[in-house]
């Protein structure tokens, strides 16, 4: 063992820093949540699912299912149904959403089916073609 050596010491592998703390609307800070994102250009056939949160500005042809947050990106085109815990539509949806907490539809998007949401939100310059059925959670 060399107690005097000119060697400086290597230095040690840290862990990942976790992200850090995103402040919300009400000045509480919550976690960082993963997020999942399919990306413009991409382009899936058949079932989607997911838990948490997913951002779609692709193409899927078929059912999205989810517990989580679904947002429709303005460069999105969604052939089929959505059930989902929230949506918030930007892009392009030919399909029914069952939403169990919230449907929002954003101004530019263009909706062609029926929603069911307890909470529906429609922005002046959506286009909607089709019918609305909301009846708020008791």
């Amino acid at each position: 063992m060399n107690m005097f050596s000119t060697r400086k010491p290597e230095p040690q592998a840290s862990t990942p820093a976790t992200p850090p703390p995103v402040p919300q609307s009400n000045g509480a800070l919550e976690p960082t949540k993963s997020r999942g994102l399919l990306s413009r250009g991409v382009s899936i056939k058949g079932t989607v699912k997911f838990s948490e949160e997913l951002v779609i500005d692709g193409e899927v042809e078929g059912t999205i299912e989810s517990s989580g947050m679904l947002t429709i990106g303005e460069h999105a085109t969604i052939v089929g149904d959505i059930r989902s815990k929230s949506v918030k539509v930007k892009g392009t949806v030919e399909g029914n959403i069952f939403a169990t907490e919230r449907c929002e539809l954003q101004a530019g998007c263009t909706l062609q089916g029926d929603i069911e949401a307890p909470r529906l939100v429609v922005d002046e310059n959506a286009t909607f073609l089709g019918s609305a059925k909301v009846t708020p959670k008791s």
